[in-house]
């Protein structure tokens, strides 16, 4: 078994993975599309993703601001889990991921990733954190 992590974003989604023993998080792609609302081709990447690395359970990154309201980017997200849902048959658990691409900011740039090449990969690091919190918090039960 394995469980997906994902940052859904206007125009990209962040997929990653976790390891067959569900300790790890690693990212694994960024699915980009041109329009906002044309998601019948990323719902259809996530699918193949789901087969190809036998996933059970995937973990949708809940973007809410820093007083912990939700807007309409979280709404957008909801929507999103839902049609996942329906589409997949699996779980979808929301996870709070404020900060999460400030942490992979700053997790590239202590890697020594330049500027102009850290936004091809920050949707694909925050899927790994947001993913690698929920991993932590399931293990510590």
């Amino acid at each position: 078994m394995r469980i997906m992590g994902l940052d859904f974003g206007s125009k990209t989604v962040g997929v990653a993975v976790s390891d067959a023993l569900l300790l790890t998080a690693q990212g694994i792609e960024i699915i980009r599309r041109k329009e906002e609302n044309k998601l019948r081709q990323t719902l259809a990447r996530i699918e193949a993703l789901i087969v190809e690395y036998e996933v059970e359970e995937i973990v949708l990154g809940l973007p809410k601001h820093m007083n912990n309201d939700e807007g309409e980017r979280a709404e957008l997200t909801t929507e999103f889990k839902e049609k996942l849902e329906r589409r997949t048959g699996l779980p979808v658990v929301l996870w709070d991921e404020r900060l999460t691409t400030v942490a992979a900011d700053k997790a590239m740039m202590e890697a020594g990733i330049r500027r102009e090449n850290r936004k091809e990969h920050v949707d694909r690091i925050a899927a790994c954190f947001i993913l690698q919190g929920y991993l932590d918090r399931r293990n510590m039960r």
